[in-house]
């Protein structure tokens, strides 16, 4: 995301088909998470782990190469497909490990995930601005990745066995309950990242270097949320743990909108994170656990439901902006919070 400006610039495209094209990331991710679900059991999620990581890491120097917008839409959607794969494989074989562990791990894993993206980005930052080419940039983090791909695949265990038997990717009541807690916070999570700046500096009429505070902070809670997600799990449990989460972020969203304080906003946006911050790990894991549903199958539901609120997320806030005001568009979070605060209810979170 870091070299998104180059790869505008070199091709010249408007914010709006860079829009349009981007939404090819979304749609080979979509695509690719329920058949990732139903082959998992067909080839082991170990083998799936490795072979999607690598088609990740090789995936990346394809978005350098194309000349055309359509050619840039192609290659990211390829790149989405290879993203959203790796992403069902590697919740299939962390809620395996973490069955077989006795412990809550998922809100950790998540948390390493967090950190990734915030170092990743940092680093692109400054490879960028240090003028290293988008070519030269994808090539070295391709091959780097690759080798710790390599390197660490040797050590991972098999986290779902081979089977002959044919799945399909299939909603049950309880992965109804689960993927719409994962809708209801993935567009939080989707309103957070692209309209909190936007409020504070329209809103509140802070600077744009405060305005860009609001994501920074959100985004720091919920990493440091997710590394104590665990540890919060095991005393409170998972349905407690996620009832509350929810009710704090719903606070932290009512805080930020009804002050006119920009730190008392700041904090709201933090606690927003911190409430939101292991309810992914904690549903994605439930996911793998529903009795009637093979454990990739039923990661890929809920992966694909709570992904489809991240896409979602933002237009819809920005379409209630435009009808209303931005400081009540960003009310629905906190209506949703409520929404899945009573879907938690219902829901086995297997504590």
């Amino acid at each position: 995301m870091s070299r998104i400006p180059a790869v505008q610039s070199s091709l010249e495209l408007s914010p709006a088909v860079l829009g349009a094209i981007l939404l090819a990331l979304a749609a080979g991710s979509i695509l690719a998470m329920p058949l990732t679900g139903a082959l998992i059991h067909r080839v082991g999620s170990r083998r799936l782990v490795t072979a999607t990581s690598l088609f990740f890491c090789f995936a990346l120097p394809l978005l350098t190469l194309p000349s055309s917008p359509l050619r840039l839409a192609l290659s990211l959607f390829v790149f989405g497909a290879a993203a959203g794969a790796m992403d069902v494989a590697m919740n299939v074989e962390a809620a395996a490990f973490e069955t077989r562990r006795g412990r809550p791990v998922m809100s950790s894993f998540h948390g390493l995930f967090s950190i990734g993206g915030m170092l990743g980005a940092a680093l692109g930052g400054g490879l960028a601005q240090l003028g290293l080419s988008v070519a030269a940039h994808f090539m070295l983090a391709c091959l780097s990745l690759a080798t710790v791909v390599i390197v660490i695949s040797r050590w991972l265990p098999e986290g779902s066995c081979r089977s002959d038997t044919t799945l399909a990717f299939r909603f049950t009541r309880e992965l109804w309950l689960l993927g719409g807690i994962a809708f209801c916070v993935a567009v939080g999570e989707g309103a957070m990242a692209d309209w909190t700046a936007l409020y504070l500096r329209n809103s509140l009429a802070t600077s744009v270097g405060v305005a860009a505070l609001g994501y920074a902070v959100f985004s720091a809670f919920m990493a440091a949320g997710r590394f104590l997600g665990d540890h919060l799990t095991m005393r409170l449990g998972r349905k407690r743990l996620v009832q509350r989460g929810v009710l704090l972020a719903g606070l932290g969203v009512c805080t930020a909108l009804l002050t006119p304080s920009i730190a008392l906003a700041l904090l709201g946006f933090g606690l927003v994170g911190a409430g939101f911050s292991a309810i992914i790990p904690i549903v994605f894991g439930a996911g793998a656990r529903v009795k009637a549903v093979a454990p990739g199958v039923g990661v890929a539901s809920v992966t694909t439901t709570g992904y489809f609120g991240f896409l979602i997320g933002p237009p819809l806030i920005g379409f209630s902006a435009q009808l209303t005001s931005l400081r009540i568009a960003l009310a629905l979070v906190a209506v949703l919070c409520c929404v899945a605060f009573l879907l938690a209810r219902s829901a086995e979170l297997s504590d």
